[in-house]
């Protein structure tokens, strides 16, 4: 679970910013909290801004540092690093980005974090504090070498075989580290999606529907609590076709159908939603199967393609970051889907949110707390900088009240980070 995510240096983000899931003192909506021993985690986290404002791009930041963590000890020597610094400032432009997560694992808070140019690691961190006891390092990366302590001994001798532009502890963690393969193991468990191109995750989807039955697959009840317009769905193999699937690639086209291996031999799996026939009179008179891709709406689609990754995180107990989430979809199924998480029926395995909207329907004290709800705005420079409703305060200098109209108060500029639009 994540507690704080900090960026500095990266994309629109020149200053260091961070984004919290550590909750406040305040009695609001006690169920969106999830309680780990003296940790109090929010299970959600909304992030409203204008348009260019940096809401993707803290997203992207995420989704950076994961991709780098994953890929590192794949690197060859003389590679370069996928360094994007803040570019309109001569001073930045010249400096590392910067990187760090905290977050807890089995009742344990683990700080690391790297900063980078576009040729080497330049700093890299890891410290740990058990139970009610100080912080203390486990390793620390300088430009004048690596200092590992005694009790990060999986680091020991491995010193001198990390590569100027390769991350140590994934190095450490490819060679049978335990503590580095927790950092890893986080990375994983982030489910990275863009609300915009729901195709990306179509083939997630349905094959985890078609390699669960009906009655132990929560995509099914979520299907029919929403009344999407269809009864059930229907998901059938079909022999893999090498063929169309080349004719596809060199189209530059993604193929429809999701590719599955069963019985050790490839097959398609077609997606099929089922509605009712009626007579001239209303009867129902039998079903018809309709292709998901080419006769259910756009906001249909997203809906199915997104309700895999939802249900993967929640019965797992993972992260799940969406940008745009409200994208084709009613704010009614927008606010359910928030709902899932932020209930503890729903998310009993402390699962997180973390999306970015435009849909200010969502802005209400009944759905997130003011912990829970955060702001991009850029200033004359350009620059991103990121806060909280509840660290915002007001013109007057008090802070913001737990009964205020959220909505109405964004919408009017109260608490910033709206488009300004010239008369």
């Amino acid at each position: 679970m994540i507690l704080e995510f900090t960026v500095g240096n990266f994309l629109s983000f020149s200053e260091k910013r961070t984004l919290s899931f550590e909750a406040k003192g305040i009695s609001e909506l006690k169920e969106n909290v999830i309680r780990s021993k003296k940790y109090k985690l929010l299970r959600s986290a909304v992030v409203y801004g204008a348009n260019s404002s940096g809401k993707s791009n803290l997203l992207k930041a995420l989704y950076r540092m994961k991709d780098m963590l994953l890929l590192s000890v794949k690197l060859n020597d003389s590679e370069k690093l996928d360094y994007s610094p803040f570019l309109l400032s001569t001073e930045a432009e010249q400096s590392p980005t910067f990187f760090e997560i905290i977050f807890l694992h089995e009742y344990t808070k683990y700080r690391y974090g790297f900063e980078y140019n576009l040729t080497e690691i330049v700093n890299e961190w890891l410290y740990r504090a058990q139970d009610s006891r100080k912080e203390e390092a486990l390793f620390v990366r300088t430009s004048e070498g690596i200092g590992v302590s005694n009790k990060f001994n999986e680091g020991e001798g491995k010193e001198s075989v990390t590569n100027d532009n390769r991350l140590f502890v994934s190095l450490v963690a490819q060679l049978g580290g335990t503590i580095s393969k927790k950092i890893l193991e986080l990375f994983r468990t982030y489910n990275i999606l863009s609300g915009l191109e729901n195709k990306d995750y179509n083939g997630f989807t349905t094959r985890m529907l078609h390699s669960q039955s009906e009655g132990t697959n929560e995509s099914f009840s979520l299907f029919k609590k929403l009344k999407l317009g269809f009864n059930d769905i229907q998901i059938a193999e079909s022999e893999f076709n090498h063929l169309e699937s080349r004719d596809n690639i060199i189209k530059g086209l993604k193929p429809k159908n999701s590719s599955a291996i069963v019985a050790g031999a490839p097959v398609s799996l077609i997606f099929k939603t089922v509605h009712s026939k009626y007579d001239k009179k209303g009867n129902v008179i039998g079903t018809v199967l309709l292709d998901k891709h080419e006769n259910e709406s756009e906001g249909t689609n997203k809906i199915i393609d997104l309700s895999g990754p939802i249900f993967d995180t929640l019965s797992l107990g993972k992260i799940l970051i969406i940008d745009e989430l409200d994208a084709k979809i009613h704010p009614l199924i927008t606010t359910h889907i928030v709902k899932l998480f932020n209930n503890p029926e729903t998310n009993t395995n402390n699962a997180q949110l973390l999306f970015a909207t435009h849909d200010t329907n969502l802005l209400s004290t009944e759905l997130f707390r003011r912990d829970q709800i955060w702001f991009t705005e850029k200033d004359d420079w350009e620059q991103t900088d990121l806060y909280s409703l509840y660290d915002f305060n007001l013109p007057d200098g008090t802070k913001v009240r737990n009964d205020s109209n959220l909505e109405r108060n964004y919408i009017r500029g109260r608490y910033g980070a709206i488009p300004f639009i010239t008369n």
